[in-house]
């Protein structure tokens, strides 16, 4: 057997750590879980590889966000996490996040009322406007922003941004991926909304609480590389081949995954799953991904679908990073298959969701796998139950989603369940056509009303 990618990390990383501080850098060090690490090599390898982020869009009525009040809580945040804290850096060839000051950038966002890009993105047939998305030289300025996120920091922005004659401002709160993960978007919309209400405007001095905080960060990330040192055992190894043995990456001259400057997007709002058959949501809608990922395949190849799994280890305090894992769905051509049997084979993967990515893919290789890794398609799912909204001085920020958002694979969907189920398609424009992507959302669409029942 051979020796596991976690266990040669920590013997690495134990060893910078060791001399951390004793250095014209007294900087400590402390550890990245498997994902973490993912997103730093990709980085460190392509200097023009994007910074994974993670966005969420908030519209408030025009002057109820106070820039300079905002910019206090964000700091004050940054200093009660240590993912806010500092540099996500390779040392030596060896991922570590270097402690330092709050990474924190808040600011306006100039807008250009002639911006030509604005309403340029297809959302299922009806521009931005008609499916309910904001449109216009804010939400384009915003998109702008994102795209050019600088690959050296900093973990968190808030970018506010509105148009001359708009009723709304759009406030994006964004963090770098090796920073959050769902559970810490919770954290956030929290922690800034009562920062924000704070009659100190916010301010927390340093001191023995941010000690506090370091040691607590440690252990949750030490904890879930143990966890991940466990989960890379033979009977992990002997799983994933079996499962991921016939994966292929796409034919040669396909665009790079997130290479694309041009994003659309479909969107679709169902009925609410409610009861038992909320246990059925999640396996229908890797079906339903798969439905619309071989629509826009050329070839009859498995496809690799990926999704965010995880959360900390257990009796571990609820600190800020990225502490998920992504799982692999191999999706073989065909019509849509039983749920039972989704299901069934859904559950055996989380009974292995620990297995850092990087062993899951050397598995597979094992197996006969002429796969690197490359997703086709990703699935996000998120409870709106379980995250709390973003309040800002009373008053309660409308999320909203917009559309030409960065891509990390060829497509992307999202699922939000909360009063419904919104559904979203995002596709790179540049290797699409948005009536090639407009059919696989049909095709998605009607793959999730097959499994979940008319009603959807």
């Amino acid at each position: 057997m051979h020796p596991s990618i976690t266990a040669a990390y920590l013997t690495r990383y134990r060893s910078l750590a060791s001399a951390a501080g004793t250095g014209a850098d007294p900087a400590p060090l402390l550890p990245l879980t498997g994902a973490q690490r993912r997103f730093l090599i990709t980085r460190h390898r392509d200097r023009l590889a994007r910074t994974d982020i993670v966005p969420l869009f908030f519209a408030f009525p025009r002057g109820t966000v106070d820039l300079a009040r905002l910019r206090r809580a964000a700091l004050r945040l940054a200093r009660q996490h240590p993912a806010l804290r500092g540099e996500f850096t390779v040392l030596r060839g060896t991922p570590v996040l270097r402690l330092g000051e709050p990474s924190v950038e808040v600011a306006r966002v100039p807008v250009d009322p002639s911006d030509p890009a604005s309403g340029e993105f297809a959302v299922d047939g009806a521009g931005v406007a008609g499916a309910g998305l904001p449109d216009g030289p804010a939400r384009a300025a915003l998109l702008r922003a994102l795209l050019d996120w600088p690959t050296d920091g900093p973990a968190l922005r808030l970018l506010l941004a509105a148009g001359p004659q708009d009723e709304e401002e759009l406030l994006a709160v964004a963090l770098d991926h090796a920073a959050c993960d769902e559970q810490s978007l919770g954290l956030v919309t929290e922690g800034l909304g009562a920062a924000y209400a704070d009659p100190d405007g916010g301010e927390d001095a340093p001191g023995a609480g941010q000690a506090v905080a370091v040691e607590t960060y440690r252990a949750a990330v030490e904890g879930q590389l143990d966890n991940e040192a466990r989960a890379a055992g033979e009977a992990a190894q002997r799983h994933w081949a079996a499962r991921l043995g016939a994966l292929a990456d796409a034919p040669e001259g396909a665009a790079p995954a997130g290479a694309a400057r041009s994003t659309g997007m479909a969107v679709d709002r169902l009925p609410a799953v409610t009861g038992a058959a909320r246990s059925g949501v999640f396996p229908a809608l890797l079906d339903a991904v798969a439905a619309a990922a071989h629509r826009l395949d050329d070839g009859d190849r498995v496809l690799a679908l990926g999704y965010p799994w995880g959360g900390r280890p257990a009796d571990t305090e609820p600190v800020l990073g990225c502490f998920l894992n992504t799982l692999v769905h191999p999706a073989p051509p065909g019509p849509p298959r039983p749920l039972d049997a989704l299901g069934a084979d859904w559950w055996d993967d989380l009974d292995h969701a620990d297995t850092p990515y990087d062993e899951v893919v050397r598995a597979a290789r094992s197996a006969g796998a002429s796969w690197s890794g490359a997703l086709d398609g990703l699935l996000t799912f998120e409870d709106l139950h379980r995250r709390p909204p973003l309040v800002l001085g009373g008053t309660a920020g409308r999320e909203v989603h917009l559309a030409g958002r960065p891509l990390a694979a060829p497509i992307a969907v999202s699922a939000s369940h909360g009063e419904d189920l919104l559904v979203r398609l995002a596709w790179d424009r540049e290797r699409y056509s948005d009536a090639a992507a407009e059919a696989a959302f049909a095709a998605l669409l009607a793959t999730l009303r097959h499994h979940l029942g008319a009603g959807a």
